[in-house]
Order: C-alpha cells, then sequence, then structure tokens
C-alpha cells in the first residue's frame, strides 16, 4: 500500500518524518490549558483556565498569507512564512478585543520537503509563543495533482477570547474622534499578485536604490507585524473605541468596517512614512493613488480609534504611532 502511495506521489514516510521533527516546537507553545494537542484527533483546550471568572466571548479566524508563498518558495526560504501567518490572525482578532488562546495551521504542497515544511512550521510555533498562543494542532498534506511542483499553501485558524465588556468596537465612536496609525514593516501578507508582476523584470536580487541595500526579495519578505504588545499599552493608557488591521483592500475597504454605519474617516496624506517598498512598487508600477491605497497598507499596519482629548496620553504610550486622521459624519474614507 505505502509503495503504491509514494508511486501515486505521496510519501507517507517524509510527512510523519515531519510531523516528529516539528514536534518539539509544537509542544513549546503548550501550556496547562492544553488537554489534548498534537497526535490527537481534535485539540483539547480548557477555556475556563484560560478566563477564569469572565464572561467570555470566543473570536474565531481564518487566513493565509497569499501569494507571499511564491516569494519564499522562489528564495528558498521558509522560516518567516510561518510568522507571517500567526501575526495577520493574531491581529485580525485583536481589532474585536481579543487575545489568542490557539492556534491551527494547514501546510499543503504537491510534494512535502520535510526541511521546508520544518522550517515553516517553526516559525508558526514561534510566533505563537511570542504572544502565549497554543499551537494545538494542524494538517500537513500532500497533494501531488492540485499544486504545482515547488509551490506550497500556507493557513491557519486562530480562536482567541475577550470579556463581553470589552468587546471592540465600542458604540460609541462619533464624529471629531481622531485616528491613530501604528506603522507596518512592509508589505505584510496582502498585495503580492500586483507586488510580483511589477518586480518581475528587476528580479527579487535587485537591490534598488530606495531600499537602502536590501534586495526586493528581502523586502517583500518582511515579517509581518503583531500589535498584540502594542495595543495593550494603548489600552492601559487610553479609552480605546475601535481597531483597523490594514489587509486587503487597504484603509478604504478595513478602516469603515471597524465604525458605526454612516460614519467615515478623513486620512490625512503625508502624516505617516511611507515604506520604501510601497513606494517602489507604486512608481514601477505607475499606481494611482487609489489603487495604491487599495491593494496596499501604505504603511498603516493598524489603525486605532481614540477619543481627540486622548491623543497626547496615546503617543506617550505609543511613541512610534502617529496621528493620520479624524472620524467624519460622511460614510467612506477620504485622503486629504
Amino acid at each position: 500500500m505505502s509503495d503504491a502511495y509514494a508511486a501515486a506521489g505521496v510519501n507517507i514516510a517524509a510527512a510523519t518524518q515531519a510531523k516528529e521533527l516539528m514536534a518539539a516546537a509544537v509542544r513549546s507553545t503548550h501550556g496547562p490549558a492544553v488537554l489534548a494537542g498534537m497526535g490527537a484527533f481534535g485539540g483539547c483546550f480548557d477555556l475556563e483556565l484560560a478566563a477564569p471568572g469572565t464572561r467570555p466571548i470566543l473570536v474565531a479566524s481564518t487566513d493565509g498569507v497569499g501569494t507571499k508563498t511564491l516569494v519564499a518558495a522562489a528564495l528558498g526560504r521558509y522560516d518567516t512564512v510561518g510568522q507571517d501567518l500567526v501575526n495577520h490572525c493574531v491581529n485580525d482578532i485583536l481589532v474585536q478585543g481579543a487575545r489568542p488562546l490557539f492556534f491551527l495551521d494547514y501546510v499543503a504542497a504537491a510534494k512535502l520537503a520535510v526541511a521546508q515544511v520544518t522550517a515553516i512550521v517553526g516559525g508558526v510555533a514561534a510566533a505563537c509563543r511570542a504572544v502565549g498562543c497554543a499551537l494545538l494542532g494542524g494538517e500537513t498534506a500532500e497533494m501531488p495533482d492540485v499544486y504545482a511542483p515547488g509551490a506550497f499553501d500556507l493557513a491557519g485558524t486562530i480562536v482567541g477570547v475577550v470579556a463581553r465588556e470589552q468587546l471592540l468596537p465600542r458604540p460609541d465612536v462619533m464624529p471629531g474622534d481622531a485616528v491613530l496609525a501604528l506603522p507596518s514593516s512592509g508589505l505584510h501578507t496582502n498585495g503580492y499578485s500586483l507586488a510580483r508582476a511589477i518586480v518581475a523584470q528587476a528580479g527579487y536580487t535587485a537591490r534598488p536604490a530606495i531600499l537602502g541595500g536590501a534586495s526586493l526579495g528581502e523586502a517583500l519578505l518582511a515579517v509581518h507585524r503583531c500589535y498584540l504588545a502594542e495595543v495593550d499599552a494603548l489600552r492601559a493608557a487610553v479609552p480605546l473605541k475601535a481597531l483597523a488591521h490594514i489587509t486587503g483592500g487597504g484603509i478604504f475597504d478595513n478602516l469603515p468596517r471597524a465604525l458605526p454605519a454612516g460614519l467615515g474617516a478623513t486620512i490625512e496624506r503625508g502624516s505617516w512614512p511611507i515604506p520604501p517598498i510601497c513606494s517602489y512598487l507604486v512608481e514601477q508600477g505607475r499606481l494611482s493613488e487609489h489603487e495604491a491605497f487599495h491593494a496596499l497598507n501604505m504603511g498603516l499596519g493598524m489603525l486605532a480609534v481614540v477619543p481627540a482629548d486622548a491623543v497626547a496620553a496615546a503617543l506617550v504610550a505609543l511613541p512610534e504611532a502617529t496621528r493620520v486622521g479624524t472620524i467624519s459624519g460622511e460614510p467612506g474614507v477620504r485622503l486629504v
């Protein structure tokens, strides 16, 4: 059976070896709330241990890293995309006030390469450890007739918890509230189909002057930032009303998701630094302003809405943050 399966393109032994090599990394994320993890048919997590004495609300999200996997494969570097995946998912539930509890990953390829999968899951585990999140389990799949040779896919599901009274966004967001921005580290995990098309001629090893010595490949593989610690500091300092994680769709699609119906925002051009890789893509791709801010985050990694009179305290708590705009009484996002 195993020889026939291998002849059909699936190597069970390689999958088993990969799981054995990643086991220690996975177990290193477990705490007392994990009752069953890797190796079980389903992971078990004790919510009462994780959120004692609260009215807990579970918040879940599933996402992937898109075609950033193709950049990783082209450069033969697999240690960062797992971190991208976890950080993206942590940020997605963070905007509703939730802290991560556990994570499940999914890695699929035409043919499993043990070192590749181990590096990917090692990155997932490292990011989970950094935020106190248990890597509870996942799936490693070899599907030779689905994926092109050398390609792989990476996705994950996160579950977090928030006390009901701390859910975001709050209902009291109003015109005049301030919009603060935390900077991105680059493209994060969105806009890569566009970025790959723009850099195709120059190639990933090119080092344009605007990147200050870094190659295009290095800039594109910059790890998606996690904003958990920064949001914790902000919530401790000021009344935080809403958060928006700027992913696919940019500010035009994502900021309105955090606002009550009928409200919008004005964002002030030039009030924050744009990452060099974004500037390069806009110039080389001849992107219009609307297309750039719709496809890319343009340096706006996470947006936070706070009362106008709390801005000074917020900037003391988070010196890297900048005020970039104001909530308005008109729906939509406008650049001014």
